[in-house]
């Protein structure tokens, strides 16, 4: 059995996830979708990508980005090692595509604000 915390509303039920008889029964949840939650949590759990990079020749030294959608969890890890080698240059615009199908997961990454470049050029 393994437990999780529903994040899908305000209510953070503890979900109890198992499987019975080839089959994944969910107990613990206040609504119905608590039961989809713990089922993908437990089959296929996926997080949005939410980091800074290096930006050479910006005024401030990094730059916020995030996923354009979720990225399986098992992939995490080699996600942000692949953004945390990135440097990119400025000027950068808010939503502007850094880095495209990120380790092969069809995910974008994007900038989630803009930067200047220093000096105003």
């Amino acid at each position: 059995m393994a437990e999780y915390v529903c994040i899908v509303c305000p209510n953070s039920c503890r979900l109890k996830v198992e499987e019975v008889d080839g089959e994944i029964q969910v107990t613990g949840n206040e609504c119905k979708r608590g039961i989809a939650h713990g089922i993908h949590e437990h089959t296929n759990p996926e997080r949005m990508i939410t980091t800074t990079i290096a930006v050479r020749g910006g005024t401030l030294p990094r730059i916020p980005v995030i996923s354009s959608a979720e990225v399986p969890k098992s992939v995490l890890k080699d996600c942000l090692a692949r953004l945390y080698s990135l440097e990119v240059e400025a000027p950068v615009t808010c939503e502007q595509v850094i880095e495209k199908n990120i380790c092969g997961t069809g995910v974008d990454v994007i900038a989630s604000r803009s930067m200047p470049r220093k000096g105003g050029q």
